[in-house]
């Protein structure tokens, strides 16, 4: 079977904050942002409308409490903060490379960021455009992984490919756990009732009254993004269909 074409038109590409701090082991480290930017503008050539949302663990993760004077409200929407200041980040590697981008928020900082408006973020990608989608849900007490489901459905995207360190889902962190099972397929209440954590239970169940399918993969591996879109079976899927 050929591989050579994109099988999605349109997709979400979820991101850990983690993903952009390299081997520093916190903020952002140019190469590897630049390096992740490369991978995306691989396939947005393809043809490819892709939207982003990112996290912002590397910076500040609201759900952590280590900052113990900040209640959690407040340390929420620290972490949202957190997610803008990364999706600017990669918005200067895309453009860096030619690709044209908008970060839209959905908390308001016009000298920043455009505001989030459905609307508007599905016509920039209709043009063309890299829309990452930062601020989460403008929202405490949801994670950026509930704003990848939120904005993937409201943006009417085909699928949501989550990018990890580890290839796929498994039973147990496979970093720590030689023995952990990897599942290549998975339902929406799977995920639920096995208790894995691959995304809150907020996103997988959104996911699930919209049937919309997701793809947990090794982002690591450089190609994995394109050889996905591309239909090649990598990493793990999250459906309606039973296995």
């Amino acid at each position: 079977m050929s591989y050579d074409k994109p099988i999605y038109k349109k997709i979400l590409l979820k991101l850990s904050g983690e993903a952009l701090q390299g081997k520093r082991g916190y903020g952002i480290e140019s190469e590897t942002v630049l390096s992740i930017a490369e991978e995306i503008v691989e396939v947005r050539n393809l043809g490819v409308e892709i939207a982003l949302v990112i996290g912002g663990g590397n910076i500040y993760r609201g759900s952590s409490g280590d900052v113990c004077c900040v209640e959690k409200t407040s340390a929420d929407y620290m972490g949202m903060l957190a997610t803008v200041i990364n999706g600017l980040a990669l918005q200067g590697a895309l453009e860096k490379l030619g690709a044209f981008t908008r970060v839209l928020s959905s908390i308001e900082m016009p000298r920043v960021a455009e505001p989030y408006i459905r609307r508007r973020a599905i016509r920039h990608m209709e043009k063309g455009r890299i829309v990452i989608l930062a601020g989460g849900t403008g929202n405490p007490y949801f994670t950026t992984d509930t704003a990848a489901s939120l904005r993937a459905i409201e943006i009417s995207a085909e699928v949501i490919l989550k990018a990890t360190k580890v290839d796929g889902i498994y039973s147990t962190d496979p970093l720590k756990d030689k023995n952990a099972q990897k599942y290549d397929q998975l339902t929406y209440m799977d995920v639920i009732k096995k208790r894995l954590k691959v995304m809150d239970n907020t996103a997988i169940t959104l996911c699930m009254e919209n049937l919309l399918p997701i793809v947990v993969f090794n982002f690591m591996q450089k190609g994995n993004l394109k050889r996905i879109i591309c239909g090649e079976p990598i990493g793990s899927y999250i459906k309606d269909d039973e296995p």
